[in-house]
């Protein structure tokens, strides 16, 4: 298939690449700065802000799906608006171009005995305006009565660098635990079970989550 990626040096974004590249897939990398990745087999690279709606939207024709794992800087004090408007602008291009789109976004908007993990007042205040913007980049999508081909990605509680096992179980809306009762996954865990609902689609207009 042919994939366009946005967010290719993000550490999810990484992950991706490599799984997507590793299956035989043909990347698009769709990046503010080309110069920060280097074509290789398999691998195109564009420059492209996804905030120009228009522009984006034509580097998406031909591809059979879009992979966003936008960030808009955990540093960034306008982080929460600034990644809804990336957000909103990925969305609308992808409508645009009339293809499957796939979003990151975080574990803030699980629910445990029914509140949202970034509810709770134990969530962490430094990942707190992230989680607020990727909740509500959810609530746009299922609200939005086009015919776009989506699904959301919420990694478990704790996403962590490690090794890919392909072990690891799929969930809804509440966060997928282990027997000792962490809900964890690896990035590269999290790659593969996006690549495979890009491979096999089980979720579509629709979220769900991945841990061990």
């Amino acid at each position: 298939m042919n994939i366009a990626l946005i967010g290719a040096t993000g550490f999810v974004g990484k992950a991706l690449l490599e799984e997507l590249l590793s299956r035989g897939h043909q990347v698009r990398a769709l990046q503010r700065d080309a110069t920060k990745l280097a074509a290789r087999p398999g691998l195109e690279v564009r420059s492209v802000d996804v905030l120009a709606t228009p522009k984006l939207a034509a580097e998406l024709q031909g591809v059979d799906a879009v992979v966003s794992a936008f960030n808009a800087g955990w540093g960034n004090p306008n982080l929460h608006d600034d990644f809804l408007r990336g957000s909103d602008a990925i969305a609308a291009a992808t409508r645009d171009a009339g293809v499957r789109l796939l979003v990151v976004g975080g574990a803030g908007s699980l629910f445990i005995g029914g509140q949202q993990l970034v509810d709770s007042p134990q969530f962490p205040a430094e990942w707190k305006q992230g989680a607020l913007a990727a909740r509500e980049a959810l609530n746009r999508l299922r609200a939005d009565q086009s015919t776009l081909d989506w699904t959301f990605v919420s990694p478990a509680m704790h996403l962590e660098p490690g090794e890919r096992s392909g072990k690891f179980r799929l969930g809804g809306e509440a966060p997928v635990f282990d027997a000792q009762g962490e809900s964890r996954i690896t990035v590269t865990d999290l790659a593969a079970a996006i690549v495979n609902e890009i491979e096999s689609p089980q979720h579509r207009r629709g979220r769900f989550t991945a841990g061990y």
